[in-house]
């Protein structure tokens, strides 16, 4: 009896030992598997193209651009300081959220209505600051930028076009709507980014808009449009610039053809020469360019300026030089003026809810063209009253 025990016992253990390797093993598939990079982002595979699905690491190309090497969403996490899980859960899309990594907000348009702007919340705010100054920022801007650009202004990107006979205004509508997840995917591909990787960093830059909804007595963040570029990221501005690099390149190759200058500020274009009739031809051929590029041209804010009238461009004056519009140097003068008898509250005729930074942003606009025109008046901004 006691060797049938001594046998039955070997057995259980051999058994016991045979399903504890069984259940490593499976542990460990399991990690292998939560490691492997995905292949699925919560996206419909038919709006991916195939040649981003085949997109593998360019190493050399990564070096020759400067750009950190990352191979894998692991050693992604490893480079942002999260887990690879974190990561993730910042990184799918979902048609609906429990959860919105982003701040809503309205704000109203100089020429009326109201712009969205999406504020990402602290969390994913670092991740984006990480993007910009580790990848993004790394990349040159094309010449003709001067939006959102270290060192540009809106100045710098006037300059080229004063004392022209003509200078031609056009207006991309919808900017940085404009720019898909698709598109900004590409732009991580084509630095040298693999599929996995490029998807991960185009997902942590964009978002859908999002209608609040109750489901089961919960709120949820419903998407009720494509993903895209926002307002309020701040890796946005810089993709937006990367992402129109051809467009810059095409548009300014046009100009050149033409004896025309051209420079782009965000989403305003600006050409300027001799003639009228070149002019006519610019704005015929750079409409083309633009929609073949995936923008389209806002034709409502389309502006033809000759010598003879007020040439205007990012809001400065060029027929001369650059300079701010008198009208407006006339009006903050009247402000400051009125106001050492009334006090400077008493000019807020629009109600604005912080008069004295709206009127000091103002003179900051004109010091930025003309320091010596602005010098006085900041210093009477400073000594008037509320």
């Amino acid at each position: 009896m006691l060797a049938i025990a001594l046998v039955s016992l070997a057995l259980l253990l051999r058994v016991l030992k045979a399903l504890g390797k069984a259940v490593r093993e499976g542990r460990q598939r399991k990690e292998q598997r939560r490691l492997r990079d995905r292949r699925y982002f919560g996206e419909d595979p038919r709006c991916t193209s195939r040649k981003h699905r085949a997109a593998k690491t360019d190493e050399a190309r990564l070096s020759r651009f400067g750009l950190p090497v990352i191979r894998d969403e692991r050693e992604l996490a490893e480079w942002f300081g999260v887990s690879l899980p974190r990561l993730r859960w910042f990184s799918h899309q979902q048609a609906s959220e429990a959860v919105s990594h982003y701040v809503r907000y309205k704000v109203p348009k100089r020429s009326g209505g109201e712009r969205i702007i999406l504020a990402p919340k602290r969390e994913l705010k670092a991740l984006q600051r990480k993007i910009l100054r580790g990848i993004l920022g790394l990349m040159p801007p094309s010449e003709t930028a001067h939006g959102f650009v270290p060192g540009r202004s809106i100045v710098t990107n006037a300059t080229p076009h004063v004392g022209q006979a003509v200078v031609l205004n056009l207006d991309l509508k919808d900017f940085f709507p404009s720019i898909t997840l698709s598109r900004v995917r590409g732009l991580f591909v084509a630095l040298g980014y693999s599929y996995p990787v490029a998807s991960t960093l185009a997902l942590l830059c964009t978002e859908c808009e999002r209608e609040v909804r109750r489901k089961g007595g919960r709120r949820a963040y419903c998407a009720i449009g494509p993903r895209r570029l926002v307002q309020g990221a701040p890796t946005s501005p810089a993709i937006a610039n990367l992402v129109s690099w051809r467009l810059d390149r095409r548009l300014a190759g046009l100009a050149r053809k033409q004896g025309f200058a051209y420079t782009r500020y965000a989403d305003d274009l600006t050409f300027s020469g001799d003639g009228l009739d070149a002019a006519l031809r610019l704005l015929s051929a750079a409409t083309h360019i633009v929609n073949s590029e995936g923008w389209l041209i806002n034709p409502a804010k389309t502006r033809l300026y000759r010598r003879s009238s007020r040439q205007v461009v990012t809001g400065l004056v060029v027929n001369d030089r650059v300079g701010t519009p008198r009208r407006l140097r006339r009006r903050v003068r009247a402000i400051l003026h009125n106001a050492d008898r009334t006090g400077l509250q008493a000019q807020n005729r629009e109600g604005r809810r912080d008069f004295r930074r709206y009127v000091a942003g103002l003179l900051s606009f004109i010091h930025a063209a003309r320091p010596e025109q602005a010098t006085r008046l900041k210093r009477k901004l400073d000594s008037t009253p509320n």
